[in-house]
């Protein structure tokens, strides 16, 4: 319960962790020999550290489970052995893989002793895909995968379709519980694996169907001819079921990545070509965005962080649209050349490369190492990309007009930008923006709090702690940059403030070093007008400081729906499911008195956002409230101007009590086509979303 006070508000600076030094004692060290380490057999170092192995025990962990499972399906569809492969999630925790592959082999492995389907289901770095005569490309290529989801299922049954005959084994947390035997006849060939994750490691055991579908479906994308059914049997009355079929391959997915966007080819570039061992496959599409949307894989394999096949395009499109230019003199000066940054305005291009020994950089496989994809992609695109702007001229013409514009665009924009930084740092960070600043300089210990309105900027500057908390209010809503280039973005007052105030520059000249503050809080009113802010700063975020995205330094406030008071006893609630259950409380903690007697307590309005900013918020005029039986009031708070700086303080600021939400991006191509649709200049599939979703929205404020 918190108490309001007419105290002066006091605030306790942030300090700095104590470290405690303990004086040591002489003790006798145990000695380092061999009996100090310990050999875990099995699959039991995967159950001791199962981070190791598939990077956590929640959300990300429990799906990269069934991964690893599907892998086994595609790697066979990648060689031309399936065709067809089948996800169920099934009651009770359960999931299933089928595919109509070759089967795993059951016979008796030389070296084990023990059939070949249990040597890999029970033994690390045990598969055919070391062997490149059996699979000459293969996303699973620590061998691991199949061993590490048995080892981590409470229960896993393996069935196995081969010469003529269903062959089966089950394991209860890795270990066999019966020997491979054949149970029966089967017509063609292929592998199911039913699996149950284990309670005792998992956090998270429910599978999420939208995680499963994106995925899925990309896979399908990247897999031209296989099909992937996807079947939700948790509901046994409405069960779900999807197909993923494309014979466009990556030409589909690049027409799916642009279906809400304003194409420049009527149909996107593709090439598929193998050279040296290699096989590389890209497409192209150029669209009338101002932003770019490359997805680099390898063997099938999503690298977020790029790689040599990256390099490799970036480079081959550069040059080859310069020469394309100069050819046609459409650039004439030799010192006006397309950057890199002109030709990625508006692209849209999915590369996927296929080689028999890919070097990641790290275990999450988030880059390509490999030198020869650099070399590879680039000669087979440079020479596919050549022919195709020479036999398709409109096209040529469209993708050149755009990239020279975009050319045109940046030199106006870096103009604009260096009037922008240069004007900021002769005025100290400070006028532009009405910034308040922190006192501290340790950008880990600062804050920023970007407020909408001058009101909720007052209140916030009284109510913070000057020492690690900043203010930035914002007037209105600002510019939407998903409709404008750089150049126009930095004619908006309010977006100049805020790239002055966090600091880091913009665009190509972006620096996360630079950052001042290691949490930028958004925090808007509880209404409509405060959600559409919001979401124009995170468009801003999103386009144009990804980076802060990423690394968890932009937050969002979550001030409270409702206050419940009763005389000088407030309850604060952050949320419509939460007031039942505070009504419920408090109204057991008092005593029931008869309605006649019940009082209402009375509010005061605050100052609207036009009024002074600075002073305190007091009225007179009584805010909408309720008033039970049991002598106490709800009040709804709409904006932040109706809290006084103690009560904003208290609520929202305070980091011993207010509530953030840290924004991440889980799906970043799910969040690319959600800011295309609510924010992007097509009015069609924006009606469309909100018709869909229109029925899961409660409580909307008009």
């Amino acid at each position: 319960m918190a108490k309001t006070s007419q105290k002066k508000i006091t605030k306790k600076p942030v300090k700095k962790p104590v470290i405690k030094v303990t004086k040591k004692t002489k003790t006798k060290e145990a000695g380092y020999t061999a009996k100090s380490i310990t050999v875990l057999e099995g699959l039991k170092p995967v159950r001791k550290r199962p981070g190791m192995y598939i990077g956590n025990t929640a959300t990300e962990g429990l799906h990269h489970m069934l991964w690893e499972v599907v892998d086994n399906g595609i790697d066979e569809a990648m060689v031309g052995h399936c065709d067809k492969i089948i996800v169920r999630i099934l009651p009770n925790g359960y999931v299933q893989v089928v595919d109509n592959g070759r089967g795993i082999p059951v016979e008796k492995h030389k070296q084990t002793k023990k059939s070949a389907l249990e040597t890999i289901m029970t033994i690390l770095h045990a598969g055919a895909k070391f062997e490149h005569s059996i699979y000459k490309v293969s996303g699973g290529l620590h061998g691991v995968g199949i061993s590490v989801v048995n080892a981590l299922s409470e229960d896993l049954r393996a069935e196995i379709k081969r010469d003529g005959k269903l062959w089966r084994q089950e394991y209860k947390r890795g270990k066999p519980v019966s020997k491979v035997k054949p149970v029966g006849k089967a017509k063609g060939s292929g592998t199911t694996i039913t699996f149950k994750p284990d309670q005792e490691i998992f956090s998270v055991l429910e599978f999420d169907w939208e995680i499963i579908l994106n995925h899925l479906r990309q896979q399908a994308y990247l897999t031209k001819g296989v099909t992937i059914k996807v079947e939700d049997l948790r509901d046994k009355v409405n069960p779900i079921q999807y197909n993923f079929h494309f014979e466009g391959g990556i030409r589909s997915y690049v027409r799916h990545l642009n279906n809400n966007r304003e194409i420049k080819q009527p149909e996107p570039f593709y090439v598929e070509k193998e050279e040296d061992q290699l096989k590389v496959e890209i497409a192209v599409q150029y669209t009338n965005d101002y932003k770019e949307t490359i997805i680099p894989f390898a063997n099938n394999i999503f690298n977020p962080e790029g790689g040599m096949h990256l390099v490799g395009f970036r480079t081959a499109l550069t040059r080859t649209l310069n020469n394309y230019a100069r050819k046609n003199e459409l650039i004439k000066d030799k010192d006006s050349s397309l950057s890199g940054d002109d030709v990625k305005e508006g692209l849209t291009a999915i590369i996927s490369v296929k080689l028999p020994d890919p070097q990641f950089e790290g275990q999450t496989k988030a880059k390509l190492g490999n030198t020869e994809a650099r070399t590879v992609v680039e000669s087979v695109f440079s020479k596919s990309f050549t022919n195709f702007l020479e036999e398709h001229p409109s096209d040529a013409k469209e993708i050149l007009g755009k990239v020279i514009l975009a050319q045109r665009a940046r030199v106006a924009a870096r103009a604009a930008r260096d009037s922008v930084l240069r004007k900021g740092a002769l005025e100290g960070f400070t006028l532009p923006g009405k910034l308040a600043d922190c006192t501290s300089r340790d950008p880990s210990e600062s804050e920023l709090f970007i407020v909408e309105g001058d009101s909720a900027g007052g209140s916030a500057k009284q109510g913070r702690d000057r020492f690690f908390q900043a203010i930035l209010p914002l007037r209105g809503k600002i510019l939407n940059v998903e409709k404008a280039r750089i150049d126009r973005m930095l004619t908006s007052e309010s977006i100049r403030s805020l790239i002055i105030a966090i600091g880091t520059n913009v665009g190509d000249q972006f620096d996360i070093t630079k950052l001042r503050y290691q949490r930028i809080i958004i925090m808007t009113d509880a209404d409509v007008d405060g959600a559409h802010i919001r979401t124009l700063l995170l468009t801003l975020f999103y386009r144009y400081f990804p980076e802060i995205i990423n690394q968890g330094y932009l937050y969002i406030a979550q001030p409270p729906l409702y206050s419940l008071q009763r005389g000088k006893e407030i309850k604060w609630v952050y949320s419509d499911n939460e007031l039942e259950k505070a009504k419920q409380e408090m109204e057991k903690s008092i005593k029931k008195v008869p309605k006649a007697k019940a009082t209402k307590a009375k509010t005061a309005k605050p100052k609207t956002k036009e009024e002074e900013v600075g002073e305190e918020q007091e009225g007179t005029e009584e805010l909408p409230e309720a008033t039970s039986s049991f002598g106490y009031t709800i009040q709804r708070y709409k904006g932040l101007g109706e809290m006084n700086a103690e009560q904003l303080w208290n609520t929202t600021m305070d980091p011993g009590n207010r509530l953030l939400k840290r924004v991440a991006v889980e799906d970043a191509e799910k969040a690319d086509e959600t800011f295309d649709i609510l924010m992007g200049s097509e009015v069609a599939p924006r009606k469309h979303f909100i018709q869909t979703h229109a029925k899961k929205v409660r409580n909307l404020d008009i």
